[in-house]
């Protein structure tokens, strides 16, 4: 007896570690090209780790169908893993923040029973994944788990939806809360999102290639933010004003499609340092390849417009307004400074009656854009997303007529039916050689690669907001925090320009007459620290010619550029960003109200002696905003030259090789 017992007892100890190995769950890994950047999949989730710490720690992902299965690594049975080597893709980048790059990546691919497949690359920018089905029929999602859970509890940015009765029903317009993330609002918040960790490195979460399929939104819960998404929706009514429609009823799913697809990348961007955060590429590059073959009448530029300064001209000896003569003297403005458009905003068909095949009586838009044409400007008009949708015809009638685009307004959604609108209207003017600036709408998500005639996208706390608002919005902190974190995903539709510039103390809103918080300085480098294709110039013709030295020199800086690096920065503090232009340079910075002193070092020049312009504030500007000085100087790739930004400063300069 003893001795079966104790037989017994060897067998147990022999089988209990098979099954303690047989039970520990499988484990896939997937490492950066430079080594730095690892994630780790299993059953428990996935991990992200950066230089051996860890960044993100057992977060979920999945997505749930209608038919009541749970695609995810915690839910499904992994039939197939395939790892691809380190791979390089060169990709050119048309009307982008530089003419091309090369973009390095590994990737996993992990293959569920039931057609699905999920596919995670890990780049030296960061790590992504999206998941993909081979499907033939139709397949219905009706929910995704979509987890990053950090951790630790660090400090986060993050623009929280300003309607708090229906948070998906917005402009996608707010400035940044800094907190920990167990400080956040049950409030959703936009992306992009950004968290530190506490060993420095920090994660923004960023979005591409979403089609067929709702954006993201993230909720905090501890230390965590987690994905929400809208419903699909299925009923809606419209604002009378504009005709702008809205949701009012929906499904219980969120995305629905017919066939084999790949849905959204999910993006984690790391970054080590502030400076690296304006300059990651990976929306871009993950983006569909482009569908337009020849770009050759895509045309960036810089545009005349008149919402802003409220058609506010003077000087003239006719009444301003939505009338021909008021639009002639825009365009006689943009063609005396080389600007290459002027945008017709809203007004020039009756917004309330969604005709915008109708100019009101007022306007002959004809003869306007023949106007235009003899003074080698070209006309943008402004819509609503869903009037335009709703009256394809217009792209051919305006298209015929020499029209070069339209600026879309108020989707202020990121459902599926949004998100789909919005790749009809750019495949369609696309077909008929028409560019698209995207305004009240989400995130910048990669259309512009896979489409570049869409110019611009708005999704930012921008100039209009002055308007309206009183100094506690601190344009100057805003304007030294977005370009961290937005222009990851793209550029941005800011509308700078303004010749009226206000000290925190003296500043106030006016809507017809607005001024801006900083000083002119500030303004002028907007230009080029902001990526915009299409750049408004935001102020009246009047102030423009009164400060025709100021116009003279942005109207001389390049409208895309090749190549683009932060030299310096801080989150929330001062950017200084330099660009690219065959030989010459350009270098704008920007401070927050606090100002900034920099020793600016030339040493990304090449070899040679460079004339430099430099435009800055002037000594009094932290007084009077609009002080500026102009000055001249030679630099070397060798020379340092200290630039000081007063408060809500910055300084804006040209660099050209000498001959």
């Amino acid at each position: 007896m003893k001795s079966s017992i104790k037989t017994a007892l060897i067998i147990a100890a022999a089988i209990i570690p098979f099954f303690a190995h047989a039970a520990k769950p499988k484990t896939y890994s997937l490492s950066s090209p430079d080594g730095r950047t690892s994630v780790t999949i299993s059953a428990n989730g996935y991990d992200v780790s950066h230089d051996g710490h860890m960044l993100v720690s057992g977060a979920e992902s999945a997505m749930v169908l209608k038919d009541g299965s749970r695609i995810g690594v915690s839910d499904s049975k992994i039939i197939k893993s395939q790892k691809t080597a380190a791979k390089k893709e060169h990709i050119e980048a048309p009307f982008y923040r530089q003419k091309s790059f090369d973009f390095t990546y590994s990737k996993l691919v992990l293959e569920f029973a039931g057609g699905f497949k999920m596919e995670w690359i890990a780049s030296d920018e960061g790590i992504a994944y999206r998941y993909l089905t081979t499907n033939k029929g139709k397949t219905v999602v009706l929910d995704e788990v979509a987890e990053f859970r950090f951790a630790d509890d660090s400090r986060s940015w993050l623009s929280y939806s300003t309607n708090e009765k229906k948070p998906m029903a917005m402009a996608f317009q707010n400035s940044y809360t800094v907190q920990k993330l167990s400080d956040g609002s049950p409030t959703l918040a936009f992306l992009p999102a950004t968290v530190e960790n506490s060993n420095g490195p920090k994660v923004t979460i960023l979005e591409s290639g979403i089609k067929e399929y709702p954006g993201m939104y993230v909720e905090a819960d501890g230390h965590c933010l987690k994905g929400v998404f809208a419903r699909y929706p299925n009923q809606f009514d419209k604002y009378r004003g504009r005709q702008q429609r809205f949701v009012t009823g929906t499904e219980d799913y969120i995305a629905v499609s017919e066939g084999a697809r790949a849905y959204p990348w999910r993006i984690l961007a790391i970054t080590d340092d502030d400076t690296q955060m304006p300059v990651n590429n990976m929306v871009y590059a993950l983006a569909e390849p482009s569908r337009v073959e020849d770009t050759s009448w895509i045309k960036p530029g810089f545009s005349a417009w008149e919402w802003w300064n409220d058609w506010n001209i003077s000087g003239v000896d006719f009444e301003s307004g939505i009338n021909m003569d008021t639009y002639r003297h825009y365009i006689d403005f943009a063609s005396e400074n080389g600007l290459e458009y002027m945008i017709l905003d809203e007004g020039w068909y009756v917004p309330s009656s969604g005709d915008m095949m109708t100019p009101i009586k007022e306007l002959d838009i004809r003869e306007l854009v023949s106007y235009a044409a003899e003074r080698n400007v070209k006309i943008i008009l402004w819509t609503v997303f869903n009037v335009l949708d709703d009256q394809p015809e217009a792209f051919e009638k305006y298209s015929k007529m020499g029209v070069a685009g339209f600026k879309v307004d108020f989707l202020d959604r990121d459902d599926q039916e949004a998100n789909d609108m919005v790749w009809r209207l750019a495949k369609l003017a696309a077909e008929h050689k028409m560019v698209l600036d995207l305004h009240g709408i989400s995130k910048p998500i990669g259309i512009n690669r896979t489409y570049p005639n869409v110019l611009n996208y708005e999704s930012v706390f921008g100039q209009e907001e002055v308007k309206w608002s009183e100094v506690d919005i601190n344009m100057p902190l805003y304007n030294t925090t977005f370009p961290f974190i937005r222009l990851m995903s793209g550029y941005t539709d800011y509308t700078p320009g303004s010749m009226r510039n206000a000290s925190k103390e003296d500043f106030k809103g006016v809507y017809s007459s607005p001024m801006t918080m900083g000083t002119r300085a500030h303004q002028v480098a907007t230009y080029i620290v902001f990526d915009s294709p299409l750049t408004m110039l935001c102020d009246s013709p009047s102030l423009y010619r009164r400060e025709q030295e100021t116009t003279d020199f942005i109207a001389s800086l390049p409208r895309i550029y090749e190549s683009e690096t932060v030299l310096d920065g801080k989150i929330g503090e001062y950017i200084v960003t330099a660009r690219q232009n065959g030989g010459s340079w350009y270098v704008g910075g920007l401070a927050n109200w606090d100002g900034k002193s920099i020793d600016l070092s030339f040493s990304f020049l090449g070899d040679g002696d460079y004339s430099v312009t430099l435009y800055r504030d002037g000594v009094n500007a932290g007084r009077n905003a609009e002080d500026y000085a102009i000055e001249t100087f030679s630099v070397d790739k060798s020379s340092i030259r200290k630039i000081t930004m007063q408060s809500g400063g910055g300084f804006a300069m040209i660099i050209t090789p000498k001959k």
